[in-house]
């Protein structure tokens, strides 16, 4: 834990009362955040774990200096990597999360009355208990019942794991790291034989602004191992370009990840959901052209010059190389 010549808590992303985000995976940007108080901070066993107090954002939860969950907007990404997943699935009883461990996914997922029971496997308890000290809100799903907590290696979990969930949602920091082993295709095997007939899966896709290349591999591989594999997103302002994708598949060729199989009445959507309805699931699949193209979902007309997002993130990929 570090301390400043005051005594008060100070970390190294931290300066004259902002904290900014930069990284290898965004390169020639970077976020800050101005903060009111530093809350809480830790070397666990994995990762770089900071909390800080924002002035706009609320509490912020930041591993190995990038931004995971901000109180302010994370209601975005976690019914986003949640609900269309769920409402995909005819009846989703049993549900894993890999990673997650702030608690939000599960929060989300245990609204679905269908979920019988929502395991949790994270690799780091640090950053479990520090959720449900300063993130109270997202680390109430702890409290159900039918949670259970498994601390360790998702992909060691999977292993022992056969025909078990329903879905599988991989709630998952950037490539390196503890999470590198998330982003590769025998990941994604194991997921699939851990699930049921018609299970499906849900994993965070990273930016199409800046990931192209990763978000076409991820993709071509998953497609091999699985009839239906699709790409979404969703905007949140503290995530790099305010954006950040899913990728979604199935073992149920019929499965239609554009249209919601179960549907809850507009009143039930106010009640329970911030971000997501089923109009934004529907256009959470609508991809820009830019994006079409790169994932192969479209061919390049004849000669039709490269977009500037995607020459940028082809830039991104080789500066990531490079690093």
């Amino acid at each position: 834990m570090s301390s400043s010549a005051s005594g008060k808590l100070a970390h190294a992303n931290i300066s004259n009362g902002w904290f900014r985000e930069s990284g290898a995976m965004w390169p020639g940007q970077s976020m800050n955040i101005e903060v009111n108080q530093v809350l809480h901070v830790e070397k666990s066993k994995y990762q770089d774990v900071l909390v800080f107090e924002s002035k706009t954002y609320g509490n912020v939860l930041v591993l190995d200096g990038v931004i995971q969950v901000t109180e302010r907007d994370e209601f975005s990404y976690q019914e986003m990597i949640t609900h269309p997943a769920l409402f995909s699935h005819p009846n989703p009883e049993r549900v894993l999360v890999i990673g997650g461990g702030d608690g939000g996914v599960l929060r989300e997922a245990i609204k679905h009355p269908q979920v019988k029971e929502a395991v949790l496997c994270d690799i780091d308890e640090a950053v479990i208990r520090v959720s449900k000290k300063y993130l109270p809100s997202l680390s109430v799903s702890y409290a159900d019942p039918k949670v259970a907590v498994h601390i360790g290696d998702g992909f060691e979990f999977l292993q022992n794991k056969k025909n078990y969930f329903d879905v599988i949602i991989t709630d998952s920091s950037d490539p390196v790291g503890p999470a590198e082993s998330l982003y590769q295709s025998r990941y994604y095997e194991l997921m699939r034989d851990a699930l049921r007939d018609g299970g499906i899966v849900s994993t965070q896709g990273e930016c199409q602004w800046l990931h192209l290349p990763l978000i076409k591999e991820v993709l071509t591989f998953a497609r091999k191992l699985f009839p239906v594999a699709e790409y979404a997103y969703t905007t949140i302002p503290t995530y790099p370009s305010g954006q950040i994708g899913f990728i979604l598949c199935s073992k149920d060729k019929a499965t239609n990840f554009k249209e919601p199989l179960r549907r809850m009445s507009p009143e039930q959507e106010l009640k329970l959901f911030r971000y997501y309805n089923a109009d934004i699931h529907r256009a959470s699949f609508v991809l820009p052209n830019f994006t079409r193209l790169a994932i192969g979902d479209i061919d390049q007309p004849a000669g039709a010059p490269a977009t500037a997002a995607a020459t940028a993130t082809t830039t991104a990929a080789k500066s990531d190389e490079s690093s």
